[in-house]
């Protein structure tokens, strides 16, 4: 008797343990950021003298709502905190729940390596459950996290607690995304491009809605809307929290219900049993890396494209409402956006944001690579007459060229957007501010092949360091007026206000003379050491 009644729940024992081992690093990252950074903005927060006609003209502004968000008790540290790290923490904490979801799970069974695990008692729709349910619990840790931070840094106990609960389900519907895009393709890249399209369309969605009173409705359809709705510190409005988390439910819900209708190895939206060979780009390891890169590059393009274009058809609005209100721009330089009073400034300003997807995007695309290292499927490529070498620097080139392809998109969609509304941004102003950041990109590049070389279980996670932690750093230091010592650690610190100023060509060639010593030692690396090791 005592046999069966405790050997039932062993199996979901060790289930929760490996999902705990598998996410415990990135949870703890992410939680630490998360209140971090409320904290220092909580605390660093000087209240600026705004009489309430400024405060509404900043209210009825469609720019500054739309890239900033609506602005909601301005005059309070906790308003300002939300206003200022609020959808920025939405997203790094929605990146990474919808990411981890799926690696945990398909990508676990992509690999192989559930297979010895389901051949037991263990159903698929239980270790997608389990795996799930323990991601689950990383959001509200964040939150909770979040809200004791701010309430700590002298912020308002219900405005804290109600941005901490509004923060914890935009990660807690992320990883129920991940977990439903999981069940319903048959690969992880597949599962991570429609989850990301999810987030991207969210957070634009988001934009629209804020910047577009005529289509404010739309903020009801968007995790990162229903967070802004909430309204912390202003109406408190527990509605938006409510909604978002019934919406996590019912998707992790429907993850589970999938995951018991699908075999393993298989997804819902299965693939056609037979098609005619598609044999294009297969003569060469450079097609075959150009092959595989094409798809993420138009997905990634489309999104980047579409954000840049938005931010361009604000610039007119944007400089023209800060140039006539300079207790504003005061405010969104602390925000860590400077210089947005002309059209060149507010380019420059924004383009530094495009280093961050783009950064990220090579280091996916190196961390594909190790992947598929890892799932054993360069095994007989490698037993060919394919050197290592050969192999990573087709990869690396691919994923490079790729990046400059992305930062090109992002340029053109940008001046598109100024010259619909006639704001005076010229072309090769517009694609010389975006191609400013490419030295921030090619850290990343060297970061993620040095980590492919040494580290390959680390490579996405490297390789994005230098763009999104960089970021993350320099927001901080501006936050809390660091030294500039502390903020010269950050390669954004160091690229020239494109196409304000001048490029910053010393800095420049120094961090791609950084980047290249990068590949050269992962290149070593990779060569010395066994495969999977």
């Amino acid at each position: 008797m005592i046999a069966t009644t405790t050997a039932p729940a062993r199996p979901q024992r060790v289930l929760r343990g490996l999902a705990v081992r598998q996410v415990r690093r990135g949870a703890l990252v992410v939680t630490a950021v998360c209140a971090g950074m409320s904290a220092l903005v909580a605390v660093g927060y000087h209240s600026e003298a705004l009489d309430p006609a400024a405060l509404a003209a900043l209210a009825r502004n469609p720019a500054i709502r739309t890239l900033f968000g609506e602005p909601v008790a301005l005059d309070q540290a906790g308003g300002f905190t939300v206003w200022r790290t609020g959808t920025v923490l939405a997203v790094l904490l929605g990146v990474w729940a919808m990411l981890s979801a799926t690696r945990i799970t398909r990508g676990e069974e992509d690999a192989g390596r559930w297979g010895l695990l389901l051949s037991g008692r263990i159903t698929l729709a239980e270790a997608v459950r389990q795996h799930l349910g323990v991601l689950a619990v990383v959001p509200i840790l964040v939150g909770v996290a979040t809200a004791v931070a701010m309430i700590a840094a002298g912020v308002g106990e219900t405005g804290s607690l109600l941005h901490g609960s509004a923060l914890a389900a935009v990660g807690l519907f992320f990883v129920a995304v991940g977990g439903v895009t999981a069940q319903l393709f048959v690969s992880r890249s597949a599962a991570n491009g429609v989850a990301a399209t999810v987030l991207v369309v969210g957070l634009l969605m988001r934009m629209v809605g804020d910047g577009v009173p005529a289509l404010a409705w739309l903020r009801w359809l968007s995790p990162f809307g229903l967070l802004a709705l909430t309204r912390p510190f202003d109406t408190n409005r527990g509605l938006p929290v409510s909604v978002l988390a019934f919406a996590a439910v019912l998707l992790l819900a429907l993850a589970g219900r999938l995951a018991a209708r699908r075999d393993v190895g298989a997804g819902i939206l299965a693939t056609p049993g037979s098609r005619p060979a598609r044999t294009a780009l297969l003569g060469s390891v450079v097609a075959f890396a150009v092959r595989r890169t094409m798809r993420p590059l138009a997905a990634w393009s489309a999104g980047i494209g579409a954000y840049f274009l938005l931010l361009g058809l604000i610039a007119r609005s944007m400089t023209e409402f800060l140039t006539g209100n300079p207790e504003f721009a005061t405010m969104a330089a602390q925000a860590g956006f400077p210089a947005l009073g002309t059209v060149e400034g507010y380019a420059a300003t924004l383009y530094a944001l495009l280093a961050v997807p783009v950064g990220v995007f090579v280091a996916v695309r190196l961390a594909a690579t190790a992947a598929d290292e890892n799932a054993r499927r360069l095994t007989l490529l490698l037993a060919a007459p394919v050197t290592r070498a050969r192999l990573l620097a087709a990869e690396a080139a691919v994923a490079g060229c790729a990046a400059l392809a992305l930062i090109t998109v992002a340029g053109i969609a940008m001046w598109a957007g100024t010259a619909t509304v006639h704001a005076g941004l010229a072309p090769g102003d517009a694609l010389a501010g975006a191609w400013n950041v490419v030295p921030v990109v090619l850290l990343c590049l060297g970061a993620a092949v040095l980590a492919l070389g040494w580290a390959p279980r680390t490579v996405a996670a490297i390789g994005a360091l230098p763009a999104a932690g960089g970021f993350l750093w320099q927001v901080l230091a501006d936050s809390v007026d660091a030294p500039s010592w502390i903020r010269a650690l950050s390669p954004f610190a160091h690229l020239a206000a494109v196409p304000a100023t001048a490029p910053a060509w010393p800095p420049a060639l120094v961090m791609a003379g950084i980047a290249a010593a990068g590949v050269v030692a992962g290149a070593i690396g990779y060569r010395r050491r066994d495969l999977s090791a």
